[in-house]
């Protein structure tokens, strides 16, 4: 005989939890010592002058100052030339 679970049980609702990356200060805004600038998974923004890459890939500012964002020409391991933006604490 076939038995049906019961009722009120669903299999939904699982969704992950947000992860709330993305930019906390913009250009030109005033940042301190040890203040999140991007929360980041890998290296979509590099840092620059006095900021600092966490083991997670955020950035954070190392001396007070203003932020600063600007872009760069790298070339990759391969001997591309990409165009990469870059975060700084002037």
């Amino acid at each position: 005989m076939a038995h049906t679970k019961a009722t009120g049980s669903t299999t939904l609702g699982r969704d992950s939890i947000s992860k709330r990356l993305g930019l906390k200060l913009h250009d030109g805004q005033i940042a301190k010592a040890g203040n999140l600038i991007v929360k980041q998974r890998g290296s979509r923004v590099w840092p620059g002058k006095n900021v600092k890459k966490g083991g997670d890939d955020t950035l954070y500012a190392a001396k007070d100052g203003i932020i600063k964002f600007s872009t760069k020409l790298k070339i990759d391991f391969t001997g591309h030339k990409k165009l990469v933006k870059v975060v700084s604490v002037i």
